[in-house]
């Protein structure tokens, strides 16, 4: 007898995979793979079958082990540091899978952390494994035009139903533009956007790419430059959440990313901050002013320094060679404050900063909220932004003319079985 198991994975000649095998006839893999699948399809008298959840809140990693009866140890105990530091990075609402034999016994398990890493266990010779493996994704270049209801936020979830693209259009236009008194009922608003699907399904943060709204008979717009900063169309930086450099004039060694392929380690991990290469002894400022959480050595972290800001912002200085004198837990600092000297503890092949952000505990990439000052584009970059502006406009004016409305996503069908080659609806 045949089993089917689906693969989700850039490497499916190491391990099964799991995912649906539709979505391998929609990537088009080779016509040997899709001819091979499908003799086994059809010749299966048994079949797996994937159901989706949601993470409820207050749900640990290993509140749900324990709930679906998968063994503790080897799933987390047995880790490294690393790898169970990922684990607590699962968040209320994601949407994760778990395939099932015909037993009812479960063969592996998604549970994504990111828009690009994923928790992925699954049985082998009857012994449950960990890794965490990339997602496999996507990416649509969509478009609405709207007019204006009351708010902004009202009009967009009015719209799209979509909280996110409210979030990003609001959040990018924060401050510099007054929302409350200049904008009038049956005013224009446009939004171009990149947004990734996943299973057929959208899936994470949408990205903004350019955006117009109209108040008081004039359209302003803001648009999402390839240096990946906002920009109006002067071609002026959108103002954001403000935060100073940590080490000034150090060059960025190493960006932020949801996955790595470590080269030490040679496995999957994500990258969740900067580095910034300096010597040795090198002052570290506080990015923002708040409250020292932490100031103390924490595994590969090293010596590490904790920052709580406002609005639930956290700031992280790691691999420190030391702390200043009289930086402790419960010490308010200032922007701009010396904290400590950069330093290769912990986790360092040399010495550099290793700098993070994160909000209400999850990771956000600091290029994309920390900007030291308003730039204004000259000499090259204006002529290219000119020209990206240019294409920008033409479509926001095509979208206006041709009214585009939001393109409604079908509802995710709960359960699919592999041998059907269909998904349906768990009442």
């Amino acid at each position: 007898m045949f089993k089917v198991y689906a693969i989700i994975s850039n490497k499916p000649q190491t391990k099964q995979k799991f995912d649906n095998v539709l979505i391998i006839f929609k990537y088009r893999q080779s016509f040997l793979i899709r001819l091979f699948l499908l003799l086994l399809i059809t010749t299966s008298i048994f079949a797996s079958e994937v159901t989706r959840f949601r993470w409820t809140k207050g749900e640990t990693y290993l509140v749900f082990l324990e709930r679906n009866h998968l063994p503790i140890r080897p799933l987390y105990y047995n880790l490294d540091k690393d790898d169970q530091r990922l684990t607590e990075e699962m968040r209320s609402g994601t949407h994760y899978q778990i395939l099932r034999d015909n037993n009812a016994s479960i063969e592996q398990v998604l549970l994504p952390l990111n828009d690009e890493l994923q928790i992925h266990i699954y049985k082998q010779n009857s012994e449950y494994k960990f890794e965490a493996i990339p997602i496999i994704s996507t990416t649509k270049i969509e478009s609405f035009a709207t007019k204006i209801v009351s708010s902004p936020n009202y009009t967009i979830m009015k719209e799209t139903g979509s909280r996110k693209l409210a979030q990003i259009f609001t959040a990018n236009f924060r401050n510099s533009l007054n929302f409350k008194n200049d904008i009038r009922k049956g005013d224009n608003l446009v939004m171009i956007y990149e947004q990734k699907y996943r299973l057929g399904q959208i899936f994470s943060m949408p990205i903004l790419h350019t955006a117009m709204i109209e108040m008081r008979h004039k359209n302003h717009y803001i648009y999402l430059n390839d240096d990946k900063r906002y920009y109006d169309e002067k071609g002026h930086e959108v103002e954001g959440f403000l935060l100073a450099r940590p080490v000034r004039g150090a060059r960025i060694s190493s960006y932020f990313t949801k996955r790595r392929y470590h080269p030490i380690l040679h496995k999957w991990k994500a990258h969740l901050g900067i580095d910034y290469a300096a010597r040795r002894g090198t002052p570290i400022v506080a990015a923002g002013s708040g409250v020292i959480s932490w100031a103390a050595r924490m595994g590969s972290y090293g010596n590490l320094v904790k920052i709580r800001h406002a609005d639930g912002y956290e700031t992280r200085y790691a691999h420190m060679k030391s702390f200043r004198r009289g930086i402790h837990r419960g010490k308010r600092v200032k922007k701009g404050q010396t904290i400590g000297y950069v330093g290769t503890t912990g986790r360092s092949t040399g010495p550099h900063l290793h700098f993070e952000l994160r909000k209400h505990g999850r990771a956000v990439n600091p290029l994309r909220v920390v900007q030291v000052t308003t730039k204004k584009l000259k000499g090259k970059e204006y002529k290219a932004f000119i020209k990206l502006k240019k294409n920008y406009d033409e479509s926001i004016a095509l979208h206006l003319k041709n009214a585009t409305s939001y393109k409604k996503h079908p509802k995710f069908a709960t359960k699919c079985y592999v041998h059907s080659l269909k998904c349906k609806t768990d009442g």
